[in-house]
């Protein structure tokens, strides 16, 4: 680094890098963002992480084919983005796949499609997920997810399609679920939900398929959610 002094009475000093201190520097100011920024590493490392909370996998599809000597894009059940080689999609579903869903799975950042329906999948939920801000299709149906449904679900503000029938879920039907303006359909029969409807889901105006059959629901639907759907069933 060069120092222009303008004169020996005067405190500030002027100064500039070289063309090849400022290259430098550059260089490794890239290095360390790019080493921070996520990447199809951040993928592998938190589908790994999923991986290893598979506690059975009877056709050994992940245990054979979810290796690292491969690239993640090439793994069962992945679609990756062309542009930026990020895992857009996961579909796990009837794999009869065993385990709980870990937090590191809220680090895929890029996905916009995640199907892990008709498998075996227990536990509660990690907040970690509301990261998927890109979500548009999720399908947790037909598991053994138990606890509330997550207020959460309400930041998937993309979401098109919500599939949580057939687990276990208690308490009621969260209010933020209102938020999803794009939501086409919501699908939470055969859980243990109860009380009412909330109102605001009267306000989603895209909703088209609404099943909520085969919980304790009480009270009445509004006839503004009526007049929403093609199809209604409580």
């Amino acid at each position: 680094m060069i120092c222009l002094i303008p004169a020996p009475n005067v405190m500030a000093k002027t100064c500039f890098f070289s063309p090849l201190l400022f290259l430098l520097l550059f260089t490794t100011i890239r290095v360390i963002l790019s080493a921070n920024s996520p990447n199809i590493s951040t993928d592998q490392s938190a589908l790994l992480a999923l991986k290893s909370h598979i506690t059975h996998d009877p056709h050994n599809i992940l245990a054979t084919n979810w290796s690292t000597s491969t690239s993640v894009c090439n793994w069962i059940g992945v679609t990756c983005e062309s542009k930026h080689h990020r895992a857009i999609a996961l579909d796990l579903s009837s794999l009869d796949l065993t385990g709980t869903i870990p937090s590191q799975l809220g680090n895929l950042s890029f996905l916009i499609r995640l199907f892990i329906n008709n498998n075996s999948f227990h536990g509660v939920l990690p907040i970690e997920l509301s990261n998927l801000h890109a979500m548009r299709a999720l399908n947790f149906g037909n598991n053994n997810f138990d606890g509330e449904i997550p207020s959460w679900f309400g930041y998937f503000v993309e979401l098109q399609l919500l599939w949580l029938y057939g687990n276990n879920f208690i308490g009621v039907i969260p209010s933020t679920l209102a938020n999803l303006s794009k939501l086409v359909l919501l699908n939470l029969f055969n859980n243990n939900l109860q009380g009412q409807i909330p109102a605001a889901i009267g306000n989603l105006s895209n909703l088209e398929w609404l099943y909520l059959y085969n919980n304790s629901l009480s009270g009445y639907i509004l006839i503004s959610i009526l007049n929403l759907f093609s199809l209604v069933k409580s």
